[in-house]
């Protein structure tokens, strides 16, 4: 089943959907955006001189109005009596004020924001479900829902805009503390079964920012309380994206830059009905989260795939560490999977210089050549050179995926083994596994393959190369668990 959305076929990665289904769909964690013709980079360029500089100085005037009004609003107030009880009074009488002003920085940035639906009151729903999450320009959703709780972290609060946030009494997640996930759950719980005045609590379940091609899998903590929640929409409907901000793609800076300097840019938030758990759903948070998230997904026309932050995490490891195949190595896991060789990998057995044919790689992970996620794996690792498919390349990939969660040095053993069953590498060798397991270019990893063969034997074996990297800082990575390549490499 191939899914179309705003009228163009999304194939660059296919994707098995939670219910087994096919879907051609871009990978979430990806966006693409250039200034790619003449048109587009000249009226950029007259923009940055004649219209950035005056919406900078106003939103600016802007943000700064703002905070000032958050700081008179919390004088005399501490962290601990903003987390013991709801602001009232003068306090927070001026919130209307604040999101005025929050709502006109945005339209000072050329971008306006529209509102279809009714915000339910506290009472209707105590938690507001905000999706899909793909930009920090997403922060306009607090000013159109008056102020709601956010979540943070609380390290992200020690900057200038800390004020603003704290002003919303927010529920603070300490990354630091390993009972992080019980308490923020735990306050969450506590504020929406309040009997007290609060503000509604405001989630973004996915948990990191997508592409707005798919909703990824909520995260269960703001289902936990199985009260009923408002499920609220965000929609970028503008020719170029120039908003959203995921692990690959234009940087934060870049992104307000073009946003910036386009002439008009459009947000609309739908508020949907609220959404009442059954029983079944009060027990099971995790249900209760996917159903929600069904809901939401249709009424933005997207499907739904079981992606998560860790998802997004596991693509980026194995894109900084070369590893074959890695921008698609949560669909590998997938396709594995149905093939049965997630927990039991028999296709893991070396087999240094294998090139296969469909027929022989079908054979060889047990399968015939029909099964339509044999074929799908063989066309991720094909080359357009030849046709056929390099079998370590695959099988370094699907050693990542076991081994995930291991330093990378146990993961470069395995790949001594993979590309050469002896485990003695030639120069070309170890370029070869050095570029797919270490993010190496063939330069350094040349360099590194000289002076780890201090006995110029011409070949080294993984004990050497590891001798070698223990005396160097810049393999210090490798050592560590669940580490990335510094980009800086």
């Amino acid at each position: 089943m191939t899914v179309k959305m705003n009228g163009k076929m999304h194939s660059e990665t296919g994707t098995f959907s939670s219910d087994g289904m096919r879907a051609e769909i871009l990978n979430p964690f990806v966006h693409k955006l250039e200034l790619d013709n003449t048109y587009d980079k000249i009226r950029t360029a007259i923009f940055t001189v004649i219209l950035l500089p005056f919406r900078v100085i106003v939103i600016c005037y802007l943000i700064v109005s703002a905070w000032f009004l958050a700081c008179i609003g919390l004088y005399g107030l501490s962290e601990e009596d903003l987390r013991r009880k709801p602001m009232t009074g003068w306090r927070r009488s001026l919130k209307p004020l604040i999101c005025f002003i929050g709502k006109m920085s945005y339209l000072a940035g050329g971008m306006a924001i529209s509102i279809r639906g009714r915000q339910a009151s506290r009472k209707e729903a105590p938690i507001l479900v905000v999706a899909p999450h793909s930009s920090f320009l997403d922060s306009c959703i607090v000013y159109a829902t008056r102020m709601s709780s956010v979540i943070v972290r609380k390290e992200s609060m020690d900057n200038y805009v800390g004020k603003l946030i704290n002003y919303t009494q927010p529920v603070y997640v300490w990354r630091d503390d390993p009972n992080s996930r019980q308490n923020t759950i735990k306050e969450i719980i506590e504020r929406a079964t309040s009997k007290e005045d609060w503000p509604q609590v405001l989630i973004f379940p996915e948990g990191t920012c997508t592409n707005r091609s798919c909703l990824i899998t909520f995260k269960p903590g703001g289902f936990y309380p199985g009260v009923p929640v408002q499920p609220v929409t965000i929609r970028y409907p503008n020719a170029k994206d120039t908003v959203t901000w995921t692990w690959e793609g234009p940087g934060a800076l870049k992104l307000l830059w073009l946003t910036l300097t386009q002439v008009h840019s459009s947000c609309e938030i739908e508020f949907l009905p609220v959404y009442y758990p059954s029983e079944e759903e009060k027990k099971d948070p995790k249900l209760y989260a996917r159903n929600v998230r069904d809901v939401m997904a249709k009424a933005l026309g997207v499907p739904v795939l079981d992606y998560t932050y860790d998802d997004c995490r596991l693509i980026a490891r194995a894109k900084q560490l070369g590893i074959p195949g890695g921008a698609l190595c949560r669909e590998v896991s997938e396709l594995r999977a149905h093939l049965g060789l997630d927990s039991s990998p028999s296709d893991m057995e070396p087999s240094p210089g294998a090139w296969y044919d469909l027929q022989q790689f079908a054979r060889r992970l047990g399968t015939d050549a029909q099964n339509p996620h044999a074929r799908r794996l063989f066309d991720i690792y094909k080359q357009r050179s030849n046709g056929l498919v390099f079998f370590p390349d695959y099988q370094l990939c699907a050693c990542y995926l076991s081994l995930q969660h291991e330093p990378v040095a146990t993961i470069l053993q395995h790949a001594f083994k993979l590309y050469e069953a002896s485990g003695r590498l030639s120069r070309n060798q170890f370029e070869h596994v050095a570029a797919r397991c270490l993010g190496l270019c063939v330069e350094d990893a040349g360099h590194a393959f000289t002076q780890a063969d201090i006995d110029e034997k011409t070949f080294i074996t993984y004990d050497d190369f590891i001798n070698f990297a223990q005396k160097k800082a810049e393999f210090s990575f490798i050592f560590t668990s669940d580490s990335t390549k510094p980009k800086t490499q």
